[in-house]
């Protein structure tokens, strides 16, 4: 047991545990008393939580949805600016980024189930990869507002930031980018075929 006292170890356990709490799902059970994993898309992540609590409280579904978000968002990033802080080398640091969305694709609270990783996912690369990141998100806010398919514009924007991080970072190793992407379309998979058979439905 001695391997649990290595840092790197403690931060890729941390990265994982953080990265599992399912943000959505307590506060849709705390704030609004429904179970998002029982309606909609059944995902516990913000688009979920914003259909299936605007079903009785609209208004409250966007400040949940997007807290959820928020959350969701942040929780890999406190990991990895801790690892910042104490020094963790760059390889480290990517390995704590998809743990972190490991994590909240397959929770360890929930059986290894979870959401489709988007926030967080993008909450990472914010951190590792800004620039590649505000590509990316300009072409989610331009997506969702034409598209207004929340898979859809996620994937379109997931695709635009591992397009952008080949080009603007050329000499890097892109295998932790192209994990999490992976993991990101992986859990996607049934949206894709919604898209494909033309049954995703818009936010509205």
């Amino acid at each position: 047991m001695d391997f649990l006292f290595n840092t790197n170890v403690q931060f890729f356990i941390a990265a994982y545990l953080i990265g599992g709490i399912p943000f959505g799902l307590l506060l849709a059970k705390k704030f609004a008393g429904v179970d998002v994993k029982a309606g909609g898309s059944g995902s516990i992540g913000a688009t979920n939580v914003l259909r299936v609590v605007k079903e009785s409280d609209p208004a409250l579904a966007k400040k949940l949805g997007g807290a959820t978000l928020a959350l969701d968002a942040i929780k890999g990033v406190v990991v990895l600016t801790a690892g910042y802080l104490v020094g963790v080398s760059e390889a480290t640091m990517w390995a704590i980024a998809v743990l972190a969305v490991v994590g909240h694709c397959f929770s360890p609270y929930l059986n290894f189930e979870g959401g489709k990783g988007v926030a967080t996912g993008m909450g990472v690369m914010m951190f590792m990869l800004p620039l590649e990141t505000i590509i990316a998100l300009v072409v989610w806010a331009l997506g969702a507002k034409v598209i207004r398919i929340s898979s859809l514009s996620s994937l379109t924007a997931l695709t635009a930031l591992m397009i952008a991080s080949f080009i603007i970072h050329p000499e890097m190793a892109h295998t932790p980018v192209i994990l999490i992407g992976f993991i990101l379309f992986y859990k996607h998979i049934p949206n894709i075929v919604r898209l494909v058979k033309g049954e995703e439905k818009r936010v509205v």
